[in-house]
């Protein structure tokens, strides 16, 4: 029996350089996909791509490796799959700063089974919008007003009064619209009034008052800064 598949070895002309598996015949070997080719083909791929930056920062910051994890170690290792759905939540959810969002997460000593739930990246939002500060909130801000201009058509400081009230809503959930701004001009106030019930309870952490209330006061140079970019705009 050996002997045989010694023979078919010898025969075999054709090798998958991942798995060793050998084929009489160039085309089966093309059409062949085993899963440490699959992994090598994918390497290129956003998902995996993000994959592997979280797998190489979970074993530098957490696990303390000194040696920077490869990609081939990354293919080897039983938690790729894992690695890679993380990959591709981080590529949906579009993150505030994702590098920052990766080291967030991997430091957390939340298992990874957990990493791609909602509440983990509201949690984090929530702490980066309270603590960030004034001029990155703005300009983050400006940008995504603009970017709304832009695909409809329209001005930016017109985002307040015209932009639907469902996208403002995940725009500050997202942390894409600061309360900085959203608490600090006229037009952000009013369009608070037109949410429903459910939009408002969407951002009760977000523009949670009394968080809110105690920064302005500790803060008023920032929230002067506010309100005369706000009057140069006309928002």
């Amino acid at each position: 029996m050996q002997k045989i598949t010694d023979t078919k070895k010898l025969s075999s002309k054709f090798v998958c350089e991942y798995c060793k598996k050998g084929y009489t015949k160039e085309k089966t070997l093309m059409v062949h996909m085993c899963e440490k080719k699959r992994r090598a083909l994918q390497q290129n791929e956003k998902r995996v791509q993000l994959g592997f930056y979280a797998f190489q920062r979970f074993y530098k910051l957490s696990a303390g490796h000194k040696n920077e994890k490869t990609y081939e170690d990354f293919c080897a290792s039983s938690f790729y799959n894992a690695f890679v759905k993380f990959g591709s939540f981080v590529s949906n959810v579009r993150p505030l700063y994702p590098d920052k969002y990766i080291d967030y997460v991997v430091t957390s000593n939340v298992k990874l089974d957990h990493w791609c739930r909602e509440e983990m990246y509201e949690k984090y939002a929530i702490e980066l919008i309270r603590k960030e500060g004034v001029e990155t909130a703005l300009e983050r801000s400006v940008n995504t007003m603009v970017k709304w201009a832009e695909e409809h058509n329209s001005l930016y400081n017109h985002y307040f009064l015209y932009a639907s009230t469902n996208r403002i809503t995940w725009d500050i959930k997202d942390g894409k619209i600061s309360p900085w701004l959203v608490l600090n001009s006229k037009s952000g106030k009013e369009c608070l009034m037109k949410f429903n019930d459910e939009q408002l309870n969407m951002l009760t952490s977000i523009l949670e008052p009394r968080h809110w209330a105690m920064r302005f006061n500790r803060s008023k140079k920032d929230v002067e800064l506010v309100k005369q970019i706000v009057k140069e705009a006309n928002i």
